[in-house]
């Protein structure tokens, strides 16, 4: 297995490279290219083409590694499949948006959360993420932006003084980061003082880990937290979050307020839209009720809160349905009736499974 030069320390890196008989400024040479996330040797193009072979042959640049990408028709958004050293694989997603380009990542290979809509948890969880890995993949990203600006694709400036590259995280990718929690609060730390991307433009998305929360809490960063909620009693979120036996609702959500008002940052709640079939083959709605609706505003009413309606992205090996449009505005009409602050995500990506675990699924199916 080749080692990683991006995970060597700045004295190792220097060491490894006059061991190869090469003077010292090349380390430093080389780790300006890295800290752009060069994925070859061969991108380095103020190094010797003797030597970029010669490391080539003996390293690797980034700890993962693009195997499959996929572009969306509007060029909007590109997915990565990535390749660990390990051979395990994650996704990550670039997002253009007209307010800056954002980055969703991985915090885990695989997921053991289980929740039954979800492609991210059918293959199992493999391990954790180092932070090098997490913070790998906003490099991936970024160097994908700055290709950006030597083809044709329009460049969306995000109106900061590092036009162009990225401007937000989302921690809400493959696996449940506050499993991970240590590793996912280093890579926060590294992607706000090495990239210069502020707290509160970073999200972490959860399923409503307790201790977790408590951590984010005792750490006191005022990044934004989002919970993946899906259900607005305990007995319909038990069906389909198992986490949901462990961390009840008011336990999640009272962690969640009080993270939220230590920072005063509007809460995210996100909520896939689902609907069934019945045995003759009808729809029906599972979660996506009028009725949950209302059980939902009760849930959240006078909270600093907002919701994500997020309308379901068909999994094969799952038996939900998208509700229609007509349902998940009928949704969304309840909710603001009862004064909750609603949005209906905007699908991005869709043309390329730009849903969490659907092209890391797709490809060990071959």
């Amino acid at each position: 297995m080749k080692p990683i030069l991006f995970n060597f320390t700045d004295s190792e890196l220097e060491k490894f490279i006059t061991d190869m008989g090469q003077p010292k400024f090349r380390a430093k040479q080389i780790r300006e290219w890295l800290s752009r996330g060069a994925p070859d040797f061969m991108s380095m193009k103020n190094i010797p083409e003797n030597l970029r072979r010669d490391l080539d042959n003996m390293a690797q640049t980034m700890p993962v590694k693009i195997i499959k990408k996929l572009e969306s028709a509007d060029g909007e958004t590109t997915k990565f499949l990535l390749e660990l050293n390990d051979e395990e694989q994650i996704e990550c997603v670039l997002m253009r948006t007209t307010y800056g380009n954002s980055v969703c990542v991985s915090s885990q290979a695989g997921c053991a959360m289980g929740c039954k809509f979800c492609a991210s948890t059918l293959l199992g969880l493999k391990r954790n993420l180092t932070t090098n890995e997490i913070f790998a993949q906003v490099l991936t990203a970024q160097w994908e932006l700055r290709n950006d600006k030597f083809s044709d694709k329009p460049i969306r400036p995000n109106g900061d003084a590092n036009n162009g590259d990225v401007s937000h995280i989302v921690i809400m990718g493959t696996g449940e980061p506050l499993q991970n929690t240590e590793n996912v609060i280093g890579f926060i730390e590294r992607a706000n003082s090495d990239l210069n991307i502020g707290w509160r433009r970073i999200t972490v998305s959860t399923c409503g880990i307790v201790p977790g929360i408590e951590r984010l809490i005792e750490w006191g960063r005022p990044i934004n937290l989002a919970i993946s909620l899906h259900a607005p009693t305990d007995e319909l979120r038990s069906q389909i979050m198992p986490i949901n036996n462990k961390y009840k609702l008011d336990s999640v959500l009272d962690a969640a307020w009080r993270f939220t008002d230590l920072h005063n940052r509007q809460l995210m709640i996100e909520y896939i839209l689902l609907g069934r079939h019945d045995e003759n083959g009808d729809m029906f709605l599972y979660n996506a009720t009028p009725e949950y609706a209302e059980k939902l505003s009760e849930l959240l009413r006078g909270k600093n809160c907002m919701v994500n309606l997020i309308p379901w992205n068909a999994v094969d090996e799952r038996d939900f349905a998208a509700p229609s449009g007509n349902a998940v505005h009928r949704f969304q009409d309840t909710l603001i009736k009862n004064g909750i602050h609603t949005r209906i995500r905007r699908e991005r990506g869709t043309d390329i499974g730009s849903a969490c675990g659907q092209l890391r699924l797709n490809n060990a199916r071959k």
